[in-house]
């Protein structure tokens, strides 16, 4: 029986009769699989919490009740019940729809999220604006036990218990064990604590209390006696000492289960913490046996599944030549924040086991970790995405810089990444990290060059390094060395400066400007900061003409940089040209149709000049 295709919105999961709901909750799972292997995507996640979110639109109305994701990973069937699912095609496509929950796309969308730990404190702002608005309607945050590894969640979880506030905290436990229930008795009263007897007969008597002389040191007294001893029974302490009510842990695939809880927590109208088990990659064997290498995919044969064997690139190249390091010296440490696999240290983390912290999902612990070891004489090299990089700006700096310490940032995914789109973008780590005080940052343009960067940075820098490299292959461009700038194509009317994978872009242009008897010369910086200004302004100052060309926001940028060193200097340009992605918010897509988009691409950079030029 064909039930999904009949599920246009969340009135119509409501509707559906009971007995079909695992049904549709099997349908959903086999048309994420099939949809998400032609796109990539986020699946493992997704398909563990199918019950769940059909469980969600049946309890609440998400139009008008606000459901906040953590990060977003997990919002795929959300997106299927709530609209989308004719355009689920387009997932993570130039001009489809988002990898992640996005207001602007859907008004069952509350929240936009990609980045982990956040939703608990972005729901309690949501329910104290209702409170003040005098708003009625629930609010849910729903987040992975992965996100409870981030700080920031226990500073939502604190402040939301002492708040009072109406609002239900949704914990999906796929993989992490919190504070679990054992033994019969604590899930029978688990149970009973559901029922809205209970929740009725508890507030009665606390009701009748009030009203009798004496009566709220009665009810504290009693309160205290069965508080002691549900935490010698339950063991659930840790929320419940924050302030919040809790319920679980609750089989996260038994539909009918899930339901009841959130019944329970919807009438309970305080701050509340409901604990689902989950089994990540539910419903995809290969999925559900390597969860991990299904976390974040891209398309592939769903019958057979991912194939092994992806070539080389930036972060496995860096995972290989820190691995070559640390066998010289004992005195090297990686660190990554839940990133092991996608920043490419699997095999140091393998091969020198007391040497690799992977510190979860907490980027400014892992910053000032690695500030600690630096000072007591060890060789930190953080490996950390140029977008989670962002959550440990003051780190940097109090931590890092202030204390001269020696730690090394191996910032991948800088510049345009493709698919996850606007919160997983690497455009801004290029203008925060060289306004830090003494922070080296070097941009490799190949294989080569990294490895060659990677060991000046490790065994002869001082101070804080970062060295940030794109997501995925080298172009054409494969030399190796360390160099602040060099000239690789000289010319006579035009200047053209990049750095990083763009300088493959900036070679091709000035080829294919030479069918026009254009010169270009081409300058790549091999360092952003400092930057070997000398050079350009020798090289500007005999064309007369600049491009700089970044893969990065214009506020803040080299080419900024540049054009101020050269009016100070009074180089008198005819023209100067800044190609970058602007103060644009960029979406997901392929990387070359993201290039041509922002006007970065081979095409663009050519036109530019040629109507100056011609």
């Amino acid at each position: 029986m064909d039930i999904l295709s009949k599920i246009n919105s969340p009135a119509d999961v409501k509707a559906l009769p009971p007995e079909l709901l695992n049904e549709l909750c099997s349908q959903i799972r086999e048309f994420m699989i099939n949809s998400v292997s032609k796109t990539g995507g986020h699946l493992a996640s997704s398909l563990g919490l199918v019950e769940i979110t059909v469980a969600l639109h049946r309890v609440f109305d998400t139009s008008k009740d606000r459901l906040i994701f953590d990060v977003g990973h997990q919002s795929y069937a959300h997106k299927i019940l709530t609209g989308r699912k004719d355009r689920f095609h387009t997932l993570r496509q130039f001009g489809g729809i988002s990898a992640f929950s996005k207001p602007s796309e859907s008004p069952h969308d509350a929240f936009i999220a990609g980045h982990a730990s956040t939703s608990i404190s972005a729901a309690l702002g949501i329910a104290r604006a209702r409170t003040l608005s005098r708003g009625d309607y629930s609010v849910i945050a729903l987040l992975g036990d992965g996100a409870l590894t981030g700080g920031l969640a226990y500073e939502g979880l604190s402040d939301a218990g002492e708040s009072e506030e109406p609002m239900i905290i949704i914990l999906n436990d796929n993989g992490m064990s919190i504070n679990g229930n054992v033994g019969g008795v604590a899930r029978y009263l688990s149970r009973q604590r559901l029922k809205p007897s209970y929740s009725a007969l508890k507030k009665r008597v606390k009701k009748i209390l009030n009203l009798l002389p004496g009566g709220n040191a009665i009810y504290r007294f009693v309160h205290n006696i069965k508080t002691t001893l549900k935490e010698v029974v339950l063991h659930c302490s840790m929320f419940e000492e924050l302030g919040l009510q809790y319920s679980g842990p609750v089989d996260g695939h038994d539909i009918n289960r899930i339901i009841e809880t959130l019944l329970w927590a919807k009438r309970l109208n305080e701050p509340a913490v409901v604990h689902f088990l989950t089994k990540k990659g539910k419903g995809y064997e290969p999925a559900e046996e390597n969860p991990e290498q299904y976390h974040g995919v891209s398309p592939f044969d769903h019958v057979i599944g991912i194939k092994n064997g992806e070539g080389e690139t930036f972060s496995s190249v860096f995972g290989q030549e820190l691995e070559r390091l640390a066998s010289a010296d004992p005195k090297i440490c990686a660190i990554t924040a839940s990133m092991m696999s996608g920043t490419g240290l699997s095999g140091f983390a393998s091969r020198y086991q007391t040497r690799f912290f992977d510190v979860g999902i907490a980027e400014g612990h892992a910053v000032v970790m690695a500030a600690g070891l630096a000072s007591c004489g060890a060789i930190p090299v953080v490996a950390v995405y140029s977008t989670f990089l962002q959550r440990s700006y003051d780190m940097l700096i109090h931590d890092v810089a202030l204390n001269k310490q020696h730690v090394v940032f191996a910032v991948d995914r800088a510049g345009l990444v493709p698919g996850d789109g606007e919160t997983h973008q690497g455009l801004y780590d290029a203008a925060f990290l060289c306004g830090i005080p003494d922070m080296t940052v070097l941009c490799p343009a190949s294989f080569a060059e990294l490895r060659d960067m990677l060991r000046f940075a490790v065994l002869n820098a001082d101070g804080p390094v970062a060295i940030r490299y794109p997501r995925g292959a080298e172009g054409a461009f494969t030399d190796g060395g360390v160099s602040d700038a060099k000239v690789l194509r000289e010319g006579s009317d035009f200047t053209l400066v990049t750095y990083g994978i763009n300088i493959n872009t900036a070679l091709a242009a000035a080829k294919s400007l030479e069918k026009d008897n254009i010169s270009v010369e081409v300058i790549k910086l091999g360092s952003i900061n400092p930057i070997s200004y000398d050079l350009i302004t020798k090289s500007a100052k005999k064309t007369k003409r600049l491009l700089v060309l970044e893969e990065c926001v214009e506020r803040g940028s080299v080419g900024e940089s540049i054009g101020s060193r050269l009016a100070m200097k009074k180089v008198n340009l005819k023209s100067f040209i800044h190609k970058n992605v602007g103060g644009a918010v960029i979406t997901g897509g392929e990387i070359n149709e993201l290039r041509r988009f922002c006007g970065i691409d081979t095409k663009s950079v050519c036109s530019a000049i040629r109507n100056v030029m011609l």
